[in-house]
């Protein structure tokens, strides 16, 4: 298996841990509390960039707590942020069928209470003759919730963010100000002009740390055998 790049190190300790490896762990009361904050429409988007095609199936909670856990870090609570699919006025048959996908996955993980879910809403436009998705609200959710964290999580010093929009750095650096670090989880490809994935700088400058993203971050989530909930998000 491979590890992540690290970049930005921030001076964390065992950074090369295996996500989701417990041997040799301390008791989790040991660790220190974080909050994970997921942009679930980039998360998607690299599933099935990394499935090459086809999304991965992996399992949202732990893939958060592997993340958490790599940093040392104990993972309190995790924040999805998504939209519905867009549907029109008079659904057609497949918008009916991705709703009802929809609603059966934020169902099943709605059931643990580690996770809170936040939704935006879905917006159709028509540009060039053809039609383009986009979610809206989602963001500003996302910035509320990380500028609330000193009012509603007074012990919490660090936090996990995985997306890729500079909208997020005038929230972080806000927090950095407030003594509480970011760590980004990302993905981005140089030298490729036709990749659909790009990072900020600006956003890489503000935060703590960041890591790219790996194949081996889904992999190493697998789901329970009982467990029949696939983590997709299509708008």
């Amino acid at each position: 298996m491979k590890n992540n790049k690290v970049y930005k190190d921030g001076n964390v300790v065992n950074n090369n841990m295996l996500p989701g490896d417990l041997k040799g762990l301390p008791d989790e009361s040991y660790f220190e509390e974080t909050l994970v904050f997921i942009d679930a429409n980039f998360l998607s988007k690299l599933s099935q960039h990394f499935g090459k095609g086809n999304y991965l199936i992996y399992d949202l909670i732990k893939f958060s707590k592997n993340i958490s856990e790599r940093n040392n870090l104990f993972c309190k609570h995790i924040y999805y942020y998504t939209a519905p699919p867009f549907q029109s006025n008079q659904p057609l048959k497949e918008e009916v069928a991705r709703y009802k996908n929809y609603e059966k996955f934020i169902y099943k993980i709605s059931k643990d209470k580690i996770i809170i879910i936040l939704e935006g809403r879905c917006q159709r436009l028509k540009i060039d003759g053809k039609f383009v998705y986009k979610q809206k609200a989602v963001d500003s959710l996302t910035i509320i919730d990380l500028m609330s964290i000193p009012m509603d999580y007074p012990d919490i010093r660090c936090v996990i963010l995985i997306a890729s929009d500079s909208d997020f750095v005038p929230a972080i650096f806000r927090l950095k100000k407030l003594n509480i670090k970011t760590i980004l989880y990302t993905y981005y490809r140089r030298g490729y002009r036709k990749s659909i994935f790009s990072t900020s700088n600006e956003l890489i400058k503000t935060v703590y740390k960041y890591v790219l993203l790996s194949k081996e971050d889904f992999s190493n989530a697998p789901l329970n055998n009982n467990k029949e909930a696939r983590n997709k998000n299509e708008s």
